[in-house]
């Protein structure tokens, strides 16, 4: 019997911003992780960075308003440090990275909560 378990969720930060994780643990040691910051722009849900497991190791995808993406290694191979890490980024400086993907364009009042 496999003690994996796994989570998944959605935070809303604004109506047009989301925060997504989901990671998978075995015995409290995390396996995967992936968490997402996303921005709806034209109607669509666009990533503007996400750290994750894949490719066998803890990174940081940046991606810009004309849809490049910049890979960055995390300096560790403790994914629960790893995880922690990206959680915290992420609901710390998304109003950062998303005028930065927005080229410095001023959001919505609503989005300044």
């Amino acid at each position: 019997m496999t003690n994996l378990k796994k989570a998944k969720f959605t935070v809303m930060l604004t109506p047009t911003d989301r925060y997504r994780h989901r990671h998978v643990r075995l015995r409290g040691n995390v396996l995967s992780f992936v968490v997402q910051y996303e921005t709806i722009l034209e109607g669509k849900w666009l990533p503007i960075v996400r750290y994750d497991t894949g490719h066998g190791f803890a990174h940081r995808d940046l991606f810009d308003g004309k849809g490049n993406k910049s890979k960055t290694p995390m300096f560790t191979e403790d994914y629960n440090k790893a995880l922690t890490f990206a959680e915290y980024d992420i609901k710390s400086n998304w109003r950062i990275y998303k005028k930065a993907f927005t080229g410095g364009a001023e959001y919505e009042e609503d989005d300044k909560r």
